[in-house]
């Protein structure tokens, strides 16, 4: 009862917010956040009453099993972008711009972070810097794909910002493994060349082999069925299925196997969407269905916000140089490499400002950060700090770039209740 009241308040709060923020001009995927920031352990959940708000981080991380799903969701959604057809027009520009501007960020946030090292050397240790430079390079693809959703954004920027936001999380998990090894080896006095480079490599490539031979699996297995309820159940299996084998660690030799779940489901999602003939249709039902999913999860995620890191000034101050640092570092990379790749102009004036929002992924990394100790903690807590301002302030900055490029027009506002009117 309690788990299923938990749920019940988390989707009406979530809904009765939005409601207020299309008043304010904000996006959705914002009130959700808020929404799971009232009722979660700081404000409502402090009361202790269980089942209408979450009383603990403990309460919360039982309903762990939403976010892992909704992110597979999402991130099948955001390989429906790799279509071929749509990838020999802009494949070979987004490849560019997605590396370099993570690149990029990293050297900046590096640079940066690195100065203030020098500057409180007893404060903030140098692997801490390193670590946080490469956590810059991730971006949030959930509240990116949320807002070009809620407002049916088209144009030259959108067909861009997603297959660079899924590429910009390869990246990032090759850059972060990098980092965090050569921290480690500041931090321990010991260098793994496994760990640093051989390891990374192989969870990319065999993330996208699994969600490769899902995505054909996925097809052949469609075949048996015309109807679209049996299709779209077939679809939510497989979705489900490929984040539970995403989930797989195991050791071969002394070598860590391990896969990243965005990377599988997105794979699964491209090869699904370039060889089954009536993917776009499936798509479009699967978005529907998903569409409570994703509000628990952008509540759930919101509840999980950590308000704590604001009592630590140092905290505060450090995380607001890797603020704007990482954001200088998106916004020129994505400028000058949309530049060198003759993009349109709004691409090279607003690409960079669509890739701010930060979230899963740079925690997933915190997370892994914390085993070096005292350096891993700050990490994290920065992560956490820099996390909570991105996802309430980047949606709307992501927003606003989309409407400045003209590629949200009134009809994302139109209202279903009108429509079936008409």
């Amino acid at each position: 009862m309690e788990t299923l009241l938990a749920l019940s308040v988390a989707l009406f709060a979530g809904l009765m917010l939005s409601r207020v923020a299309k008043k304010v001009q904000l996006p959705a995927v914002t009130a959700y956040l808020v929404a799971g920031i009232l009722i979660g352990p700081y404000l409502l959940g402090s009361f202790g009453v269980k089942g209408l708000g979450f009383i603990s981080m403990e309460d919360i991380d039982s309903f762990g099993i939403i976010p892992d799903v909704a992110l597979g969701f999402i991130a099948f959604s955001i390989g429906n972008e790799f279509r071929m057809s749509q990838l020999r027009q802009i494949g070979k520009q987004a490849a560019v711009i997605g590396v370099f501007q993570a690149v990029l960020t990293t050297v900046v946030v590096d640079c940066a972070l690195i100065a203030v090292h020098f500057m409180i050397p007893e404060k903030f240790p140098l692997p801490a810097a390193i670590v946080l430079g490469a956590v810059a390079s991730a971006t949030a693809p959930a509240a990116t794909l949320m807002v070009v959703r809620q407002y049916k954004a088209k144009g030259p920027v959108t067909n861009i910002l997603l297959p660079i936001v899924a590429l910009d999380d390869a990246v990032g998990l090759v850059l972060f493994a990098v980092s965090f090894g050569i921290a480690k080896a500041l931090q321990l006095g010991n260098a793994d060349i496994v760990s640093v480079i051989v390891e990374p490599i192989l969870e990319v490539v065999l993330s996208l082999g699994l969600g490769a031979g899902m995505g054909f699996f996925f097809t052949f297995c469609e075949r048996f069925f015309h109807s679209r309820s049996k299709r779209l159940a077939m679809s939510v299996t497989f979705v489900l299925l490929t984040v539970a084998l995403s989930m797989l660690e195991f050791h071969i030799g002394g070598i860590h196997i391990a896969f990243s779940s965005l990377l599988v489901c997105m794979m699964l999602g491209t090869v699904f969407c370039n060889i089954c003939d009536f993917s776009e249709e499936l798509m479009d039902r699967l978005d529907r269905w998903t569409a409570p999913l994703y509000i628990l999860f952008f509540v759930i995620s919101g509840a999980e916000l950590e308000l704590s890191v604001f009592k630590d000034y140092m905290i505060v101050i450090i995380g607001f140089v890797y603020i704007i640092s990482r954001c200088i570092g998106k916004y020129f990379g994505a400028s000058l490499s949309a530049r060198a790749t003759k993009c349109d102009p709004n691409i090279i004036k607003y690409l960079g400002i669509t890739l701010f929002p930060q979230a899963g992924v740079a925690l997933g990394m915190a997370i892994k950060a914390e085993t070096l100790g005292e350096p891993g903690i700050i990490v994290a807590n920065i992560t956490l700090f820099s996390v909570l301002v991105y996802e309430l302030v980047g949606p709307f900055l992501t927003k606003m770039a989309l409407q400045k490029a003209g590629e949200i027009t009134p009809e994302g506002k139109t209202s279903a209740r009108e429509a079936a009117k008409q």
